[in-house]
């Protein structure tokens, strides 16, 4: 076929029936003005800002950072900021903001990966539903931090074990065996002794110990009974959020205000009553100090690649949805830079807050810091609530720390939440007279769904869960995004699409990014985390082998639909096999913008 015949091929393949496009045009327009939008640019920044500033930049990132060369880590982190980061977040901005629809209806650009997006959609909900238990865990804290003494600073509460002292200066097995080194906390108590382990400080009983705020059982295959103070604080949690997102991005573009601003305020206050305490300038001094000897480490570059991937958030739905509700003419290549970087910016000012509290806690332990460095819930409920609790006036810094933690989950929920209910309300448009009942109603199913990991065993599901459920279908995910949109759509048109609606065209930096660079580094850690990825652990405790086969179960959840819905959209075309599946990577009557203004000058 010649290059005429391609053309007129191809012109086939994306103009619909007249009759058809008008039909469409309207019911595409009616669904807009339905939708909602951001009632300002702030509005949207914050929401984004705070849907990607999570746990993951406060728990996570320190010690990856600490771990893989300090100073020198930054390197590779930056540099995998720039050259994935910021060119898969830009990727879904635009073209989220360009098509005004949700995750789930943005794939009308390649009918083929729709069920890539019903993917995403599925994540976000399975991940919003287990997520929400860190949210009641850490509300359970803020309020035991309005207690006189804090129950987690002494052994003489009814749940303390005989093998408790009452802080890290007593506990002479400290420096054996503390917390462990990778991202999961310590050898527990409730799982077994540890021969290395013969004290535990009241912090770790009050945590994780068979007798207080996790009561964990002894394994996956004894799940107890249910903890009622966690489901008590489950169900507030989903209250809060069914109260800022119940009349969509309008109710959650207020919120943001508070719920994206105060953390920052918090981690402002926590660094500088962190760098004024004895040993908290050591501690940011180790937090930077560069080794230069750990680039040479190929971990260390995959490790930084994941980090800026999974704490950006894309491939999750979110920044898509997000950004549909955005003004088409909106600068978003602008807002892309400007997330990216806040969202980068945020890792290293709170490595610099937990590392200068860290480094007080080990000069009060006389231990290295490397000894007290741990990431996740172990840095969040084991360690940083015992070294508050040597301040002056502990309830007070405890509880704005949890306060902290709680309006970073709530960010990130929010959007989680509207990725679900928007792809939900674009597939069935007549539910939209009825959003308040649909949030009402999947806030009350995913708060049951909630309770099982509210349960004795329910940290083991919910280690499982989130060892399954996410990381490989993210990482591919975005790849697939990149190989779509850059070679199968194509740069030029997605470039003419940016031009549309900033009046310049998208920078050769992202068309190179987008066709080469980031999809390559992407697939680079897909396959070493594919060939590394092996059966889940928790401390001590080793998973049964049947547990593998629930995760690998779980894990299909997201894939599912990517695999049913490329059969749907070949089967839905015309022609043999092959014509059905070259017209299933074609973009859809229903694609464009969404409004009638843009949309009229895109079909021109």
């Amino acid at each position: 076929m010649d290059c005429h015949d391609e053309r007129e091929h191809e012109e086939f393949a994306l103009a619909p029936r007249p009759d058809l496009r008008q039909n469409s045009d309207a019911h595409t327009e009616r669904n807009a003005v339905h939708r909602g939008s951001w009632a300002s640019q702030i509005d949207y920044l914050l929401s984004v800002i705070g849907y990607s500033v999570s746990l993951t930049n406060v728990l996570r990132f320190p010690y990856i950072c600490s771990k893989n060369g300090g100073g020198a880590f930054l390197i590779p982190y930056i540099l995998c900021l720039t050259f994935c980061g910021l060119p898969l977040f830009f990727l879904e901005v635009a073209i989220g903001q360009f098509c005004g629809k949700s995750g789930t209806k943005v794939w009308s650009v390649c009918p083929l990966m729709k069920g890539l997006g019903i993917g995403m959609m599925v994540i976000s909900g399975v991940g919003a539903a287990s997520y929400t238990i860190h949210c009641a865990w850490t509300l359970y804290y803020a309020a035991s931090s309005c207690r006189t003494v804090l129950p987690w600073t002494h052994c003489g509460n009814a749940w303390n074990s005989e093998h408790c002292v009452q802080s890290i200066k007593l506990s002479t097995a400290w420096t054996n065996s503390t917390l462990s080194s990778d991202n999961k906390t310590t050898d527990w108590a409730g799982i077994g002794w540890n021969s290395s382990r013969q004290r535990f400080t009241a912090s770790e009983e009050f945590w994780h110990f068979r007798y207080k705020v996790l009561s964990i059982s002894s394994g996956l295959d004894q799940l107890g009974s249910v903890k009622w103070e966690l489901v008590l604080c489950l169900l507030v949690s989903w209250l809060l959020i069914f109260g800022c997102i119940f009349k969509g991005v309008r109710s959650v573009g207020k919120v943001v205000y508070v719920t994206a601003t105060l953390p920052y305020i918090f981690l402002s206050i926590l660094l500088v009553r962190g760098l004024t305490l004895p040993g908290g300038p050591d501690g940011a001094l180790f937090y930077l100090t560069p080794d230069f000897s750990k680039l040479l480490d190929i971990q260390v570059w995959l490790e930084a690649c994941a980090q800026v991937f999974f704490s950006l958030g894309p491939a999750w739905g979110g920044i898509l949805t997000l950004a549909s509700y955005n003004n088409f003419n909106a600068n978003c290549l602008r807002n892309a830079v400007i997330c990216t970087l806040v969202c980068g910016g945020t890792s290293l000012f709170a490595g610099l807050v937990v590392f200068s509290v860290l480094g007080f806690m080990a000069q009060e332990a006389d231990v290295p810091i490397t000894a007290v460095a741990t990431s996740g819930p172990g840095l969040g409920f084991v360690v940083y609530p015992e070294a508050l609790a040597q301040l002056p006036v502990p309830q007070l810094w405890s509880f704005l720390f949890f306060i902290m933690l709680i309006l970073l989950i709530l960010d990130s929920l929010f959007s989680m939440v509207e990725t679900v209910i928007s792809g939900i309300m674009d597939e069935y448009p007549f539910l939209l007279k009825w959003r308040t009942q649909v949030n009402l109603g999947y806030c009350i199913g995913s708060f049951l769904i909630g309770i099982i990991f509210t349960t004795e065993g329910g940290m083991y599901l919910y280690q499982l869960e989130d060892w399954y459920i996410a990381t490989l279908f993210i990482i591919f995910a975005g790849f697939l995004e990149c190989i779509t949109l850059g070679w199968i759509y194509g740069v030029n048109r997605l470039s003419a699409d940016i031009e549309l609606m900033i009046g310049r065209p998208a920078p050769w930096f992202f068309k190179v990014t987008w066709r080469y660079i980031t999809p390559t580094m992407l697939l680079i850690v897909f396959i070493s985390t594919l060939m590394k990825y092996a059966p889940p652990t928790y401390g001590s405790y080793v998973y049964p082998e049947y547990a593998a086969t629930i995760g690998w179960t779980i894990a299909s959840i997201s894939c599912v639909p990517f695999v049913v819905m490329m059969f749907v959209a070949i089967y839905r075309e015309e022609g043999t096999i092959v014509q059905r599946f070259k017209r299933s990577l074609k973009p859809s009557i229903t694609w464009g913008p969404a409004k009638s203004s843009p949309r009229e000058l895109y079909h021109a």
